[in-house]
Formats: structure tokens, C-alpha cells, sequence
């Protein structure tokens, strides 16, 4: 064998990882978590200049508003898949109207309630290119929100909206406004989205896929002085049924 071709094909030993090109550190600190990206980030500065990069950040996945708070992720126009998924006991908190919450309970959301929001209105001026948004659990995020959402995101196609008890129908007439790239939109446990809402969003947008469970079977909030259909601890009783 050639002496000159023995050279090329044995393996250099001094290669470190920073010497590889961007494209693949992106594709192996995509295989990580947050926060290990995050922690692998602050060995160096190529590795910061990489995580740093916006195109790591296509897909970003958050299990409770608190997760939002840490600062182990990028926003930037290449986040294309956004969800915000909160499973937990203090969700039930969160449902209750801001009228019947006792002390323990306001100052048990006040720790959390403007996280989404916050966050969201960082989406609506980062993230043009966003196309699917999932919001489970964020019981203080309201309409507003979700509108600005659609309003700065015209290439959003699927938007999915799961116990999120301040959205009305004001977000479904949205769609009809600002959701023109919309294929697929779902609604569940949203009690404060009426049947007539649902009509209309099917009349008008055929062309969107959409799922409602729940919805508007639910008993939507009433202020305290509107309440003439019900009285109060039954409506207390039926609150706690329904959320059990």
C-alpha cells in the first residue's frame, strides 16, 4: 500500500469537538435537553455560539409555567412547534373564577399567572414563523394573548387549546380574522366557549379541522351579579364535580 495513502486514512487523534463545523454541533446538542444544552453551553465559547444559534431551536416543549422562568432556551424565527402543558393539582386552582378564590389560593397563583402571558407576548415579537402552538392547562392566559398569538403568527397551522378557562369566544372569532393558515384548531374543556361560537367558526372556516370537547357543555363563569340561574353553592358543588 501507498505510504501517502496509509497517511490519509488513519484517524487523527487531536480532533476535539469544538473543531467540527456548525452543523454538526447543532445536530448533536439537538439529541439534548434544555438543560444539559444549556449546561454543555458554559464549558466554552464555541459551544455558547452554538446553543445560541436560533436554528437549535425548532421544537420547544415546556411541562409547567415555572419551566419558563429558566433561562435554557433561545427564541428566534427558526421555533416552528411551541407547547406549554401544565398536568398538575394546582391547574384546579387556577380555574377557579378570581371572584370565589380565598387568600391561600390568590397567592398560591400570584407566583405564576403572568408567566404565560409574558412569555406569549416574547412568541408574538420573536417568532413570525411559528406553526403549531399547544396550550394545556394555562389558566391565566385570556384572549388577548391568543389573538396577539394569531395576529404576528400568519404561517401558524395548528393551534390546539386544552383547559384554558378564560379563552371565549372572542379567540374563535379571531380565527376567522387572523387565522387564515389555520388547518386544524382544537378547544377542549374551554368552558367559557359557547355552542353558537363553535357555529360559527364551522360556517365560516369549513376548511378547519376543529375539535371541541367539552366546551360548551361546561358551565361558563358568571360574575357575582349576574348570577340569577343558579344558586351559589350549587354552583360551588357542580364546580367541584366537574373538576374532581
Amino acid at each position: 500500500m501507498d505510504t501517502s495513502t496509509t497517511k490519509l486514512i488513519q484517524p487523527t487523534t487531536d480532533l476535539t469537538i469544538t473543531q467540527l463545523n456548525q452543523e454538526c454541533l447543532l445536530h448533536l446538542l439537538s439529541y439534548l435537553d434544555k438543560d444539559s444544552c444549556r449546561a454543555f453551553s458554559l464549558t466554552c465559547h464555541r459551544l455558547r455560539e452554538v446553543y445560541l444559534d436560533p436554528r437549535l431551536w425548532s421544537l420547544l416543549l415546556f411541562h409547567s409555567p415555572s419551566e419558563l422562568r429558566r433561562e435554557n432556551y433561545v427564541l428566534g424565527s427558526s421555533l416552528r412547534y411551541l407547547a406549554v402543558t401544565w398536568h398538575s393539582s394546582r391547574v384546579k386552582v387556577c380555574n377557579i373564577e378570581d371572584w370565589m378564590k380565598n387568600q391561600f389560593q390568590k397567592d398560591l397563583c400570584s407566583k405564576h399567572e403572568s408567566l404565560v402571558s409574558s412569555f406569549l407576548e416574547r412568541v408574538c415579537t420573536m417568532c413570525p414563523n411559528l406553526l403549531s402552538l399547544t396550550l394545556s392547562g394555562c389558566g391565566h392566559i385570556s384572549d388577548q394573548e391568543v389573538i396577539c398569538v394569531l395576529q404576528s403568527c400568519s404561517r401558524l397551522r395548528s393551534l390546539h387549546l386544552e383547559n384554558c378557562v378564560r379563552v371565549t369566544d372572542l379567540t374563535l372569532q379571531a380565527l376567522v380574522l387572523h387565522g387564515a393558515g389555520l388547518h386544524q384548531v382544537t378547544v377542549d374543556f374551554c368552558r367559557n366557549v359557547t355552542q353558537a361560537g363553535l357555529e360559527m367558526i364551522r360556517e365560516r372556516r369549513p376548511d378547519i379541522r376543529l375539535t371541541a370537547e367539552r366546551s360548551a357543555g361546561m358551565i361558563p363563569d358568571s360574575k357575582p351579579d349576574k348570577r340569577t340561574q343558579l344558586p351559589l353553592r350549587r354552583r360551588l358543588m357542580q364546580k367541584g364535580l366537574m373538576f374532581s
